[in-house]
């Protein structure tokens, strides 16, 4: 295959709204999903962390983690799969904060890809996803928590990125296959070479 430039892509939507279901669709055709909430999840549940207990608070509370804590973390695995040709980063930068410091400390992106979903669907796909996730935040309160948060603060970076000319917009009310079909476009638009992994 065509060595390609190493990429980083924004996945982001609100909660529920099938950016982890999309980007495990995508690493099937050798991108690397990089899930920031199972990041955290996992160093919460890391014996010794020196974040783990403000982790655990911070998203049970439904606010956003620290940048440097995220970002130090998305850096390790990134750095760990130097040879992946486009990385997917699942669920950030949910605040403008958050870009920045990753702009700063890794380097500025290539695009966001933003799946778009009325909070009706993304509420009942939330309780619906916590009756067997057993996730602490897929309850009633922590929902509308998190969608308070999300519409507060992760909309500011979509303006960012659509000011910039770098926001894909995908609608996301949709089966999983047509939404596939509607994100694979965009990437081959953006990059006619990432044909030759889509395809295959």
């Amino acid at each position: 295959m065509t060595k390609l430039e190493q990429r980083v892509v924004f996945v982001l939507g609100g909660p529920g709204a099938g950016k982890g279901t999309q980007c495990e669709r995508l690493s099937h055709h050798g991108f690397l999903h990089l899930s920031a909430g199972q990041l955290l999840r996992d160093e919460m549940a890391t014996p010794g962390s020196p974040f783990g207990s403000m982790i655990d608070q911070m998203i049970r509370d439904g606010e956003i983690v620290p940048a440097h804590v995220t970002v130090a973390l998305l850096k390790r695995q990134m750095e760990a799969n130097k040879e992946t040709p486009v990385f997917l980063i699942d669920g950030f930068p949910r605040a403008v904060e958050q870009f920045e410091f990753f702009k700063a400390s890794v380097n500025p992106g290539w695009f966001m890809l933003f799946l778009e979903c009325p909070e009706e669907v993304l509420v009942t796909r939330l309780l619906r996803r916590g009756a067997s996730s057993g996730r602490s935040d897929d309850n009633p309160d922590s929902i509308r928590k998190r969608l308070r948060t999300f519409n507060e603060s992760t909309l500011a970076v979509r303006q960012l990125f659509e000011a910039e000319g770098r926001l894909e917009p995908v609608v996301a009310d949709a089966d999983m296959d047509t939404v596939a079909a509607s994100v694979h476009a965009v990437f081959k638009r953006r990059e006619p070479r990432l044909a030759e992994y889509l395809d295959n």
